[in-house]
Formats: structure tokens, C-alpha cells, sequence
């Protein structure tokens, strides 16, 4: 067992709040896909292709934030990569060509990449050794892309693809709160500076990169489902853009009880358990999806979807920061921002698929993920005790 320190819930509740915004215009490009299909005629390949704009420079630019946030601490970075996501989803709907369209969402995917691993850095500080703490942070990310697919669907049904550049407000509120008091809730007491809150002990690269590989098997799944749920249900059940919207909602919200799941498993059980549990879960969740003969009963399945999907994604950045305590920042870079970009390199493949057989056959083809990880798992170890 690792050494318990106290959890600064003050730290936890800004830092995850922080996490919300940023993770708000993650949810904010898969709302968009369909709209850009009704209104500018885009293919599933090129759909597809907007979410590998968010996350090919996310998954580049990932490891340098680390490493850099390994150095020296830069906490700039959390607003100022809050803000760039903000600026690039708020202009992705603005923009006259594909290409533009490309550019600044690619952009938002940099700021993300800047944000992760340096709030990971802040959250790991404020929440100790507890995996439920890191779940709230965790849960953060969650419930900001659930928004974020919520409030832009929304939006454009309102004002269309032009109606993005409303968005950018979050950012620019929450850059100016973690501006004012992130440091003082992070450092501003003695007994906070006096004891080392983050882990210690000896990297161990190999339970790191065994992990690492779960994690982009559950980013592969996780982005294959965000990003063609909608459509699945608008196509295939015929139904509107609005519940199509719904569907992918559901994914999203119900996420939020799996993240909390996972991080209340982690410290029940561990961490392998959180991440076991969930992949076993998926299975079964996706094949009803794909079998459901009514929208509603495909709805249900949707949710538990949801909330497989989530399981294991909580505890992947404690139990990575444990793997590497003195690479804090490359291992958050990896479990945090790496686990919400690299899955979008799939994309494409996706749609291709999507496009020459059909939506079903696409996600069909996902279930292949979950048991990949869980035999991977088999090779998962809990962390060496540290003091």
C-alpha cells in the first residue's frame, strides 16, 4: 500500500474544474460531425478525418508537454492550453473550407495537449495517493466532454455550424479564475509545501508501456463509439439528428458513475481490477447496442456502454504516475492526454470501413478491443510499495 497523505479537496474540486472546460471542446467535435454531414455534405472518411485534426498534433505534441512538465513545473500551461483548445473549437464551425476547418481544429488538439499533463502534475499534488480523488479529476475530463457534446448540439441545432464561436466563453471564464487563485489553492499553506505530495520510488518502463498499450485499446474504442454513435442511430433506427445527439449524451454522462466506479474499485480492490472489471463489461454492452431492435432498448445498452468504457479510464493516471514517479509528467502526458487523442488516429480506418459496409459493421469491429485488453491485462502488475 502506498503512504496516505491528506487530499487538498480545494486543489481537487479547481483543478477538475479546470479539467471540465478544457475537456468541454473535446465533446464539442464529435457534436459537430454530424451537423458538418446535414449542412456541408461531408463523407464519413471526412468526418473522420476532423477528429484526427483534434488529436494527430495532440498525440505528437503529448510527450513533449511532459517532458517538459517533468523539468519544471508550468502551471501557465493549464489556462493557456484551456485557452487555445477554446480559441480552435470555437472557430472550427466559422471557418469557410475543409481544410480551415482542419487547421484550427487541429489547433484546439494542441491546446489540449498543453493543458493534460501539467493539471495531471496539479491533481496528482492536491489528491495524495487516492485513487477517488483522481477520479473526481478524471471525472472532470468526463463530465466537460458530456457537456461540451450536450451544449454544442444545442447550439447548432439552434444557430447551425456558424453558432460555434459562442463557445469560446468557458475558456476565457476559467482562465481567468485559475489565474487568480491556482497557486494559493495549490502552495498557499505551510503544511502543503512542507510534505512531498507526489509519488517516489524507481521507474518501472515496462509495466508503464504494458499499461500504455491499454490505454490506447480503450482510446481506439472509446473514440470509434463518440464519434459514430450518432450517426449509428440516425441511420440505422432512422432517427433525428436530436436523439442521435441524445444517444452519444448517454454515452458520455452515464460515463461519469464508471469513472467514480473505477476510482472507488481502485481503492477497494486496485486499479487492475477497475480496469478488468470495465473491459469485461463493455462486451456484452456493445453487442446490445449493435443487436437492440428498438431505439429505447439501444439506449439502455448505450448507457452501460457508457459506463464500462469509463471504468478503467479513472484509474490509468494514478496508477501510471505510480509506474513512473519520477516522470510524473511524461506518465500524465500519456494516461491523460495520450487516452483522449490517440484513438482518433484510427479514425479514418473507421469511417473507411463506415463507408464501403456500414455503421454496424464498424462498431461490430470494436469489440475486438476489449478483448485485446483484458488479455493484455493478464501482464498488469499493482506498483512495488513506496514511501
Amino acid at each position: 500500500m502506498h503512504k496516505k497523505t491528506p487530499v487538498n479537496v480545494r486543489g481537487v474540486v479547481l483543478v477538475s474544474g479546470a479539467h471540465v472546460v478544457d475537456d468541454f471542446y473535446q465533446g464539442v467535435i464529435p457534436a459537430l460531425l454530424p451537423f458538418l454531414v446535414s449542412e456541408r455534405h461531408y463523407s464519413y472518411a471526412a468526418v473522420s478525418g476532423i477528429t484526427l485534426a483534434a488529436t494527430v498534433l495532440s498525440s505528437v505534441a503529448q510527450p513533449a508537454f511532459g517532458v517538459l512538465a517533468d523539468r519544471r513545473s508550468r502551471r501557465w500551461m493549464v489556462p493557456a492550453g484551456m485557452l487555445l483548445a477554446g480559441v480552435g473549437a470555437a472557430l472550427a464551425g466559422l471557418m469557410p473550407t475543409y481544410a480551415l476547418t482542419w487547421l484550427v481544429v487541429a489547433l484546439s488538439g494542441l491546446g489540449i495537449a498543453a493543458f493534460h499533463p501539467e493539471a495531471a502534475r496539479c491533481a496528482r499534488q492536491a489528491a495524495g495517493n487516492s485513487n477517488t480523488a483522481m477520479s473526481v479529476f478524471a471525472l472532470g475530463g468526463n463530465a466537460g466532454y458530456a457537456l461540451g457534446s450536450l451544449v454544442a448540439t444545442t447550439v447548432l441545432l439552434w444557430l447551425g455550424v456558424h453558432g460555434t464561436g459562442l463557445l469560446i466563453l468557458p475558456a476565457v471564464v476559467m482562465a481567468l479564475v485559475l489565474s487568480r487563485t491556482l497557486t494559493n489553492t495549490l502552495d498557499g499553506h505551510a503544511e502543503h509545501r512542507a510534505t512531498s505530495r507526489l509519488p517516489s520510488g524507481e521507474d518501472d518502463w515496462r509495466a508503464f508501456l504494458t499499461l500504455t498499450s491499454i490505454v490506447i485499446i480503450r482510446s481506439i474504442l472509446f473514440f470509434g463509439v463518440t464519434s459514430f454513435i450518432a450517426l449509428y442511430f440516425i441511420h440505422h433506427f432512422g432517427a433525428s439528428e436530436t436523439v442521435g445527439g441524445a444517444a452519444l449524451t448517454v454515452f458520455l454522462v452515464t460515463g461519469a458513475a464508471g469513472t467514480l466506479l473505477g476510482g472507488w474499485l481502485g481503492d477497494r480492490f486496485s486499479p487492475i481490477v477497475s480496469i478488468r472489471t470495465g473491459f469485461a463489461l463493455v462486451i456484452p454492452a456493445l453487442v446490445g447496442t449493435l443487436l437492440a431492435n428498438t431505439t429505447a432498448l439501444a439506449m439502455v445498452c448505450v448507457a452501460i456502454t457508457g459506463i464500462a468504457t469509463y471504468i478503467p479510464f479513472s484509474v490509468f493516471v494514478l496508477l501510471g504516475q505510480n509506474y513512473l514517479p519520477n516522470r510524473i509528467g511524461t506518465a500524465s502526458g500519456v494516461t491523460v492526454g495520450l487516452a483522449v487523442s490517440i484513438g482518433g488516429l484510427a479514425n479514418p480506418l473507421l469511417g473507411r470501413l463506415a463507408d464501403t459496409t456500414s455503421l454496424r459493421t464498424s462498431l461490430s469491429v470494436l469489440l475486438i478491443l476489449p478483448i485485446l485488453a483484458l488479455v493484455i491485462s493478464a501482464f498488469l502488475r499493482v506498483p512495488k510499495p513506496q514511501a
